[in-house]
């Protein structure tokens, strides 16, 4: 069984002879397990299978079988003979055992056999199937002591299906095994209908890391995490064509490497490479150079303009534009120090035009930000208390479950649930040695309880956190028990209790003043991690997505041990589940009635957003929330329509108070007839006098002249009238002469006609101002806080 027969030249009837050597070749149904069929069948099975794959290419039976392409169809091999499809597999199946042929993965969901999964663990590394629980007489839930861990029937039958497939597709013992062939069978099964056959890889792997196969403390997860990759890697992601198109962009972000951090770097090909450069190559294959027509490049602007898989609007337009202009200006200016770089300064194809307006584009952003904690703001506490019900729910549920005997009924909140009987759980790498399960008795519904209370107490801390302290969420995740410190004040000698945050965006480290409510939370947390780990916080790395890296290991406060990885750091994407959970379960909806989305960062805005509004200086907001300007600030504050009038209000009883207390005493009946009898002397022939009240009149009562006349549109014909009659006097004192008289009634009709143009505008039409109709108060409503 060490050599493979399939890597050899051997003839037919050779190959035929190494099958019958085999144990059990020649046992019939009845005398032994799993013959596989008479021997008469298998052989003219095997015959049959030989003599096709003597009619393909290749110097061995397995590049035969690789060029037949039977993998991913048995039609070939079954139309070239009349032996029947039973006895084909029969004889298929002896030779993959016998190891002369090597199957790809693909050929197991075209064939199922039981046969394999049954005799390989007898053949192939038994003592090591034995031990990981996959042997043929294992018992479910067996397996070695030292390997830690517990496999149910079904999750045993899986492994034993990864571990058959691996040793026969690779051709090695299950010693020999590497990451790399687990991780082959992985992306063999990606984007394929067959990708359900790889359940039970996890599990497998490790096993196989607990029993020394693979590295140890390795995990698939671990192993899936795509390590820093080089600027060349990154760029040749993006299958750039053109070879001087792709030495360019290497060399350009190795230039800037220096000075950018990896997630910077990441983004940057992803944008020049990825959306630029390759966009243009797959609709304008060919072209070598830099130096883009005027079409191409108004081509590409077009199609930018929209996200290709959504067919929306691209918000990110502008800062496209902005990273591919600053991409040609930079080669432009590096050639005018570096030589090497002069044949690739071409001119930039984005013109400086085209990148103006990130103002307004950013004010839009701004707005549309203020807009979303609008909305969400005032949901915030019914979110509070939905999260705060449902953590002391499921935390009585499970303490309820744990007290009743397996089988036993208990009732929890009106609910009757029966504690569930059921073998240890577990999910790879994910171990719950005491999961407790239970079944609503009246739904059916089976629960687990040890992971409800988990997701229902973390979704508590993380929301009750992120409110309290306006971190963001690489922050949040980075806290340990070691950012607790204290500061003990000059003056009083008090000790405050101060939680530092660690750099994160603007590398600059800060702290914050614990209150008391985000004591009580964090003091809940580190008690819990201390209960589950004998009185200490577990050590623990945290794997950063952004920089590629695992970081030092520290006494992280969010990382959880019932269930995801052991002892890991919450995830971004495990986060933000659990806060979508939450949401949903609150049933938050905005004004139109749609779901409330809530993200870790709108917890932030709305943070800065209360602490402004309840009088906290910008600037100190903006030192506890990291940012270098309070500009930032000022975009992360939203204001509300009531916040805005009471400022307002505030502001107007300030500046009374400044005035003289006499102005603001009650006026005598002699003052207040004075003023209704000014305002009764406003009143005209041809409308109102504007003057102010206490004036006198400057124009001796010709309010012809008078700019403050406010002439009553319903009064243009007597206006007229006065203007016509105006002329003809002008006329009259003409003919006799009166020159002096002349001359006044001259000014007169100029200030008649220039009424009479400022009514023709009045009468002309009118602009709706769209102002809307207040609603009627409603009865019973108390209308002084809106009306004082």
């Amino acid at each position: 069984m060490n050599a493979d027969p399939g890597d050899t030249d051997l003839g037919i009837a050779e190959v035929l002879a190494v099958l019958a050597r085999l144990p059990g070749w020649r046992a019939v149904p009845g005398t032994g397990r799993s013959p596989g069929g008479q021997p008469g069948q298998r052989l003219r099975g095997a015959r049959a299978v030989l003599e096709w794959l003597a009619t393909q290419p290749g110097v061995d039976w397995q590049q035969r079988w690789q060029a037949g392409g039977a993998d991913h169809g048995l039609d070939p091999l079954l139309g070239s003979t009349s032996v029947s499809r039973r006895e084909v597999l029969l004889g298929l199946n002896w030779l993959i055992l016998a190891r002369v042929i090597r199957p790809g993965y693909e050929l197991f969901t075209q064939v199922t056999s039981y046969f394999l999964f049954d005799n390989v663990p007898r053949r192939i590394s038994p003592e090591l199937f034995t031990r990981l629980g996959c042997g043929p007489s294992t018992a479910p839930g067996e397996l070695d002591p030292e390997l830690g861990m517990a496999l149910s029937a079904s999750q045993r039958q899986d492994v034993r299906a990864i571990l058959v497939k691996l040793v026969l597709h690779t051709g090695k013992n299950l010693e020999g095994l590497e990451p790399d062939d687990l991780l082959d069978l992985r992306d063999a099964a990606r984007g394929q209908k067959w990708a359900k056959a790889t359940a039970g890889l996890r599990n497998a792997w490790t096993l196989l890391s607990r029993a020394g196969v693979l590295p140890s403390e390795s995990t698939l997860p671990v192993a899936l995490r795509r390590s820093r990759r080089s600027v060349a890697e990154l760029v040749d992601a993006h299958g750039i064509v053109s070879p001087t198109a792709r030495s360019v962009l290497v060399r350009y972000f190795e230039e800037r490497a220096a000075s950018l951090d990896y997630n910077s770097i990441y983004q940057g090909v992803n944008t020049i490479a990825g959306t630029f450069w390759a966009d243009i190559e797959r609709h304008h294959p060919g072209i070598d150079s830099l130096a883009l027509t005027a079409e191409v490049a108004e081509a590409w602007k077009q199609r930018l303009q929209h996200s290709p898989k959504r067919g929306a609007p691209r918000q990110a337009y502008r800062p496209v534009l902005t990273k591919v202009r600053a991409f040609y200006l930079d080669i432009a200016e590096w050639a005018q120090t570096d030589p090497s770089w002069a044949e690739h300064a071409v001119p930039c194809p984005i013109r400086r035009a085209e990148t103006s307006g990130a103002a307004k584009d950013k004010k839009r952003v701004t707005a549309r930000m203020h807009q979303r904690i609008r909305d969400r703001m005032p949901q915030l506490p019914r979110l509070l208390d939905s999260v705060d019900q449902h953590r002391r729910t499921q935390a009585e549920l499970l303490a309820a479950a744990t007290a009743a005997e397996p089988g036993a009924v208990f009732t929890v909140a009106g609910v009757s649930y029966r504690r569930h009987v059921g073998a240890k759980e577990f999910r790879g790498d994910r171990y719950l040695p005491r999961a407790v399960r239970a079944v609503n008795l009246a739904t059916g519904q089976s629960l687990n309880l040890t992971r409800d209370e988990d997701l229902a107490f973390w979704s508590w801390a993380v929301i009750e956190t992120l409110r309290h302290t306006g971190v963001r969420i690489e922050e949040l995740l980075e806290l340990t028990h070691l950012a607790l410190t204290s500061h003990r004040l000059p003056g009083t000698g008090e000790i405050v209790p101060l939680l530092q945050i660690v750099p994160s965006k603007t590398d600059e480290e800060r702290l914050l003043l614990v209150s008391p409510e985000l004591a009580s939370v964090l003091a809940t947390i580190i008690a819990r991690l201390r209960r589950e780990n004998g009185g200490t916080i577990r050590r623990v790395g945290r794997w950063d997505r952004y920089e590629r890296v695992v970081g030092p290991a520290l006494p992280h406060l969010f990382q959880r041990s019932a269930t995801g990885h052991p002892h890991g750091v919450l995830s971004y994407t495990s986060l933000r589940e659990m806060l979508n959970a939450a949401v949903t379960r609150a049933g938050l909806t905005d004004t139109a009635g749609e779901p409330l989305e809530f993200t870790p960062h709108d917890f932030r805005r709305i943070f800065v957003t209360e602490a402004i509004s309840s009088g906290l200086p910008i600037h100190i907001a903006a030192r506890l929330l990291g940012h270098h300007s309070i500009n930032t600030t000022s975009a992360y504050h939203a204001v509300f329509d009531e916040d805005l009038i009471r400022a307002y209000r505030g502001f107007l009883d300030a500046r009374r108070a400044l005035r003289p207390p006499a102005e603001y005493r009650e006026p005598t009946e002699a003052e207040w007839r004075e003023f209704e009898q000014h305002f009764a002397q406003r009143k005209l022939a041809l409308g109102s006098c504007g003057r102010a009240y206490g004036s006198p009149c400057q124009h001796e009562h010709a309010c012809i002249r008078c700019p403050v006349l406010r002439v009553d549109p319903r009064q243009r014909g007597r206006l007229a009238e006065i203007a016509h009659n105006l002329t003809e006097r002008i006329a009259e004192a003409r003919a006799n002469g009166w020159h002096g008289e002349v001359e006044g009634l001259q000014i007169s009709l100029t200030a008649a006609n220039t009424k009479l143009a400022g009514l023709a505008k009045i009468t002309a039409g009118h602009t709706d101002l769209g102002l809307p109709t207040p609603p009627p108060a409603v009865a019973g409503s108390d209308t002084k806080d809106r009306t004082s």
